[in-house]
């Protein structure tokens, strides 16, 4: 491989001779070989974001030259348009500042801004100008993740209850036995269920969306350890009303730049709201594949669509494949939570020093929920469909349904009479029927499911 020297305050050493970065990005790659994980795309973007906001406020306040500034602006922009991720090779696994990402992103620039002004743009002095990676890189994990759940997860929650409302018009009337403890219980509406698995996710959507504001008051300008060490007093506020501009969020300085830096308290309380997600989709995914159980010895509610081969020894087999998949990346995200619980508690003294993987765990959770909703909107909910055959075959013979009698025989023999359905095989209301002096016309008032599922 062709190479080149760079330096940097340590010395001298080789850099790959067609790569953007300098020296202390090659001292990451050197240095952290822990894993083949790298920051994704969004986050590196949120920091480019970050730089082209601080370059244009530190021309305006007079702290760089117009034209070294519109240098790192114009590079900005351009990885912005283009991300080149082969650039940010640096590992998740750090520094705990996320310093070294930090520094990669901002050689980047400074080689782009270079070329693009024919003399030195240094990616310290310039590029850094009036920051820390202390200040940078918490505010790219709270730019990141409010960019991802504004413009990608929300979206993809809307998607999943307007299918769930669209199911609901379609099936909504049919009764089918509800269960509790996997056992028969008294008969519920498909509209219940479905509007049931929506109020979850609903709720979920409200707990994201009341992270949005406290996400967007950014800790950015207070550099080292959050008292603005060499920062204009300006800074702050310029910077927060360009990336506003930048981005279309509304963004401002937060009122204690000490929390944002030596805490991580809203990247955790944003990962449980997203592990809240993660387990309405778990609890989805598992009701569809019990439904979905059979097609002859389960439960046979419902027939998911067919989308692939179920097994390569057993011909003929199909597998609730959407919903185990969804309930997979359910366990990552709540797994993720937990790091992120971890990595919350390592704000030591003026800087939380685990960084790198809340950002990473975060944007992770926030694109499989997003794919997940979707998936799980599009592959399962809309297109599956309801065996009514099976599902009135056994309400008939559901022995539950004499809870409806409580009232006008009492339990002990109501629960004689449910015992002795089951034991037979007969329906509820021909037992009621030899058992107790009500008509059949009173019976089938009394034990109608669909009478039954709105309160009797």
């Amino acid at each position: 491989m062709a190479t080149r020297i760079e330096h940097d305050s340590m010395g001298e050493l080789q850099v790959p001779a067609n790569a953007l970065y300098q020296a202390q990005t090659q001292r990451a790659i050197n240095n952290f070989k822990l894993s083949p994980l790298t920051l994704p795309r969004a986050f590196i973007q949120a920091i480019l974001h970050i730089k082209k906001a601080a370059a244009t406020t530190n021309s305006e306040l007079g702290v760089l030259e117009p034209a070294i500034a519109g240098a790192i602006i114009y590079a900005a922009e351009q990885q912005l348009a283009r991300t080149e991720m082969e650039h940010y090779p640096v590992d998740v696994f750090q520094t705990g500042s996320g310093t070294s990402t930090n520094m990669n992103v901002n050689e980047v620039l400074a080689t782009l801004a270079s070329s693009k002004l024919g003399q030195q743009v240094h990616p310290n002095d310039h590029v850094n100008a009036g920051q820390s990676s202390n200040d940078v890189i918490p505010t790219a994990i709270q730019l990141s993740s409010a960019l991802a759940i504004q413009n990608q997860l929300v979206p993809a929650l809307r998607h999943i209850q307007a299918a769930l409302v669209l199911k609901s018009q379609q099936i909504g009337h049919i009764v089918k036995t509800g269960r509790t403890h996997l056992m028969d219980a008294m008969p519920v509406k498909f509209e219940q269920v479905l509007g049931g698995w929506q109020s979850q996710l609903a709720h979920a959507e409200q707990l994201l969306q009341q992270q949005l504001p406290r996400l967007q008051k950014l800790g950015q300008g207070g550099t080292a350890v959050g008292t603005g060490v060499n920062t204009h007093p300006d800074f702050a506020t310029g910077f927060a009303a360009e990336l506003s501009k930048d981005t279309g969020l509304a963004l401002s300085p937060s009122d204690n730049f000490f929390f944002n830096i030596s805490s991580q308290d809203l990247a955790v309380a944003c990962s449980g709201a997203l592990k809240t997600l993660a387990v309405a989709l778990l609890k989805i995914s598992n009701d569809l594949r019990w439904m979905n159980s059979g097609p002859l010895a389960g439960l046979a509610e419902i027939e998911l669509a067919a989308l692939q081969p179920g097994s390569s020894i057993m011909p003929g087999k199909v597998n609730p494949v959407i919903p185990e998949a969804v309930a997979m990346l359910s366990a990552q995200v709540i797994g993720n939570d937990t790091t992120i619980t971890v990595a919350g508690q390592s704000g030591n003294f003026e800087l939380n020093v685990m960084l790198p993987v809340i950002g990473y765990n975060l944007l992770q959770s926030i694109e499989l929920l997003s794919n997940g909703c979707t998936e799980l909107a599009d592959k399962a909910i809309s297109e599956f469909k309801v065996n009514e055959g099976n599902i009135a075959k056994s309400l008939d013979k559901n022995p539950i349904l004499v809870t409806a009698l409580n009232p006008v025989i009492g339990y002990e023999k109501a629960a004689e009479i449910a015992k002795k359905a089951y034991k037979e095989q007969r329906p509820v209301l021909d037992v009621a029927l030899e058992h107790t002096d009500l008509s059949k016309e009173k019976l089938q008032e009394l034990l109608n499911p669909a009478k039954l599922t709105d309160n009797g």
